[in-house]
């Protein structure tokens, strides 16, 4: 193991706790009210058109065709982003997939799938759906109607899930009960939140995920977005409501299908304990608990190392999470 024990932190992130105590972490109690918010918006997602335009990019790569994408999210909310198809072979699943909160500023060409339509939405307010009054700083863009749980920008982005898969769909109808999901950091947490009340989506992989255990986030040193949500909590006192709703630990335990985590023991900018209490939650018997998987990572959201090393392992196992049937 390489965790870094040299940082330029005033905290540990740690936060004391090794491999035994962070997986003794449990998900908090869901609020009043927690699933039918959460399906109402899923309905409400589902009844919207999503409008599907490709573009092909000029990006020349071997295995795949490259294009520009856009669609309508829900509030007629405009989501670009890309849609990479294959050079060969069948299209025969379908993977959208998130990105953390620096947003995303081309499609991963490297990605271990084959025969795989895959789309890669820009979250709205971020990289190629910016739109103004939303700030695509996180940490400001993770405070956006905070104080307003049905409009909150974390309810929005998880709308731009469901809706980026509405549009695979659209596009490949035969994909259907075959689409993936994989979300790190911020793409993490909203995967979290989503895959549980979509089951269009077959599995899912998330990585670093945020949002998780939000009164443990409130309280536990951080840098980043959850800093800045500690900050306006204390400022203002009226986040929690809005918070404990869209807690994707709490989302997780309702969650059905195969899951592969990646989780860290380190990290300064989502707390190993929030990750844990994500991972922690998914089933472990019923519908696909027998293929879940906690794959442990030495550091997130920081260099060390053994980083490359792990991330070799770490792809290998994507590739076969999402390696077709």
């Amino acid at each position: 193991m390489t965790v870094p024990t040299e940082y330029p932190f005033d905290f540990d992130p740690t936060y004391g706790m090794g491999l035994k105590e962070l997986q003794a972490v449990v998900p908090p109690p869901a609020p009043e009210g927690f699933d039918e918010f959460w399906r109402n918006r899923y309905r409400r997602a589902l009844s919207v058109d999503p409008e599907p335009g490709l573009r092909k990019n000029g990006i020349d790569h071997p295995r795949w065709h490259v294009f520009d994408i856009a669609y309508m999210s829900t509030g007629r909310f405009p989501i670009g982003g890309w849609l990479l198809l294959p050079k060969q072979g069948e299209i025969r699943r379908g993977l959208v997939v998130g990105h953390g909160y620096g947003g995303r500023d081309a499609p991963d060409l490297e990605l271990p799938v084959e025969e795989t339509a895959v789309l890669f939405p820009c979250f709205r307010g971020m990289s190629r759906s910016t739109r103004p009054p939303i700030s695509p700083d996180s940490q400001w863009h993770v405070l956006h109607d905070i104080d307003k749980p049905d409009r909150y920008i974390i309810g929005g982005c998880v709308d731009d899930l469901w809706i980026a898969v509405s549009m695979l769909i659209a596009l490949y109808p035969w994909l259907a009960g075959h689409i993936g999901y994989s979300g790190i950091s911020f793409g993490g947490g909203i995967g979290g939140l989503a895959i549980p009340f979509d089951d269009r989506i077959d599995r899912g992989h998330l990585s670093l995920p945020t949002f998780g255990h939000q009164e443990l986030r409130l309280k536990l040193p951080s840098i980043g977005s959850a800093a800045s949500v500690q900050r306006y909590q204390k400022q203002y006192g009226n986040a929690l409501k809005t918070l404990r709703l869209h807690d994707s630990a709490v989302a997780a335990s309702r969650i059905r299908v195969p899951m592969l985590m990646s989780v860290a023991l380190f990290d300064p900018a989502v707390a190993p304990p929030c990750q844990f209490a994500v991972a922690n939650a998914i089933p472990r018997s019923g519908p696909g608990a027998k293929f879940n998987e906690n794959f442990i990572l030495d550091a997130g959201h920081f260099d060390y190392p053994d980083a490359a090393s792990q991330d070799a392992i770490l792809t290998e196992k994507v590739r076969q999470f999402f390696a077709l049937p």
